[in-house]
């Protein structure tokens, strides 16, 4: 692996430059350092010591807010070059080592269902020498690991940008009606979103997920009503549980998931009209550059899983 000092110049560390690159994105100490698992002091005091062997002002500080200068902008892109050659020289010496097997690590959205599934079988057919490590978590802290390097890829729905990182679109998800089963609207095999106004929806909160909310109450108002909101989607256990012996109520899954989800009581029921339904787009944020062996082949994978159409849940 390659050395913590660079080649350029004796005083300069990687560890400073990847201090340095953390401060420029997040322009905020305290947020670089939370970011770099470390303490603030530490981040600070490396930053000061890169500007010190360089003789320049990377930052503008105030206590209202942190800028690069033009000396940091110059180097920003460099840094970066440098923490991507570094993880390239890694991956290239896990190679050369004659490693039977490598890992990569990829972040999972809820609901991925048989779109991850299929991903996973296509990438243990393609590249049997990888080996596959899940990480779930919020979306913010997902993209932040790719950034950072530990992530070499996360999936990403309905955010459309993601500063520092490319989205490389993959394919729509379409999301279905959960209802009671005995709900007379179950006895339908799609189901009129209009025909929902009447019973409260339970969808996660818009602060935990903006981009599902949002379309999912644009649909509804195109079908010409406000949705009316039911108590905040939970767990998948408990929601569920609680539609179909509460009072009737709806909520929304994502059709890749809704197949192989287990429900009992439940009727998972797809909207009349294919154009006007409810959909997300799903994304693969990675780092830019040229893609890795073990990148490039998550690539080939999510692009065949990507040609496939969605499996809809049975009834």
């Amino acid at each position: 692996m390659m050395s913590e000092r660079s080649g350029g110049r004796d005083g300069v560390e990687l560890r400073q430059m990847k201090y340095f690159v953390a401060v420029a994105e997040e322009l905020h100490f305290g947020r670089a350092a939370e970011r770099l698992y470390i303490g603030q002091p530490a981040v600070s005091q490396q930053v000061r010591r890169l500007e010190r062997e360089f003789g320049v002002t990377l930052f503008d500080r105030s206590k209202r807010a942190v800028r690069l200068t033009e000396a940091g902008r110059a180097l920003l892109p460099h840094a970066r070059a440098m923490l991507a050659a570094e993880r390239a020289a890694a991956e290239t010496m896990d190679v050369v080592r004659g490693e039977q097997q490598s890992t990569v690590r990829i972040g999972t959205s809820v609901g991925l269902g048989l779109r991850l599934d299929g991903v996973l079988t296509a990438l243990s057919e393609q590249a049997p020498w990888l080996l596959v490590e899940l990480v779930s978590g919020p979306t913010t802290t997902r993209l932040q690991q790719v950034r950072d390097g530990y992530l070499h890829a996360t999936f990403v729905r309905g955010a459309d940008r993601a500063p520092g990182l490319e989205l490389l679109p993959l394919w729509r998800d379409e999301l279905v009606a959960a209802l009671p089963a005995g709900h007379p609207l179950a006895e339908r095999d799609r189901v009129d979103l209009a025909d929902l106004a009447g019973l409260p929806l339970r969808i996660a909160s818009r602060e935990s997920n903006p981009y599902l909310v949002d379309v999912v109450v644009d649909a509804c108002r195109a079908a010409g009503f406000e949705p009316a909101m039911g108590p905040a989607f939970t767990t998948d256990q408990d929601t569920l549980a609680a539609i179909a012996a509460g009072r009737p109520s709806w909520t929304v899954y994502f059709a890749s998931q809704a197949a192989v989800q287990p429900v009992h009581r439940i009727a998972f029921r797809p909207f009349a009209d294919p154009a006007r339904a409810p959909s997300l787009p799903t994304y693969l944020a990675t780092r830019p550059g040229p893609p890795s062996r073990r990148l490039t082949a998550l690539l080939q994978a999510c692009n065949q899983q990507a040609e496939q159409p969605t499996r809809q849940p049975a009834y």
